[in-house]
């Protein structure tokens, strides 16, 4: 095989030459290939042989919902970042001129409440059931909040993650 095939070919490992294995999600939803010569060791969350990871973009995902400005189809988009958002479908971008065409509708993704008949063991007041943009489910206290002038949390901390 000469070199220009492999260069081309996604299936190479570019460190070391092997074939890359079968495409994996992780429990957040993100899609990879990692070298064949390699393998993730969940105990010590290490990377035994060779290391290199090849991440895969995930695709947006077209919603029933139409553009409330222009009344096109709305994407739904993950970033890089892992952050969702909800993106007009006629908005594009160009990496040449990095510039947006299109419709600049966004609506981003945070997280949901639903309240809950149980009083927080910390301070007495009520807790919730939030559920972050990613799925991941805790109960924290109603008091909770976050001050977006002093950029930090205010209320009482507490917060029991869920599995």
């Amino acid at each position: 095989m000469n070199t220009q095939e492999e260069v081309q070919s996604p299936e190479i490992c570019p460190k070391c030459g092997s074939k890359l294995s079968e495409v994996v999600a992780t429990p957040t939803g993100k899609k990879l290939q990692r070298c064949s010569a390699g393998q993730w060791n969940a105990d010590t969350k290490t990377t035994e042989g060779c290391t290199y990871v090849k991440w895969l973009q995930i695709e947006p995902e077209k919603l029933e919902e139409k553009c409330p400005k222009c009344g096109a189809d709305l994407l739904l988009v993950v970033t890089r970042f892992n952050k969702r958002m909800k993106k007009c479908s006629t908005n594009t971008w160009d990496p040449k001129t990095r510039q947006a065409s299109g419709c600049d509708y966004v609506e981003w993704i945070n997280g949901t409440s639903e309240n809950l008949e149980e009083d927080c063991p910390e301070c007495g007041e009520k807790l919730v059931l939030f559920t972050t943009s990613s799925g991941k489910k805790m109960k924290k206290c109603s008091t909770n909040k976050w001050d977006k002038e002093k950029r930090c949390a205010v209320g009482c901390t507490y917060v029991e993650w869920l599995k």
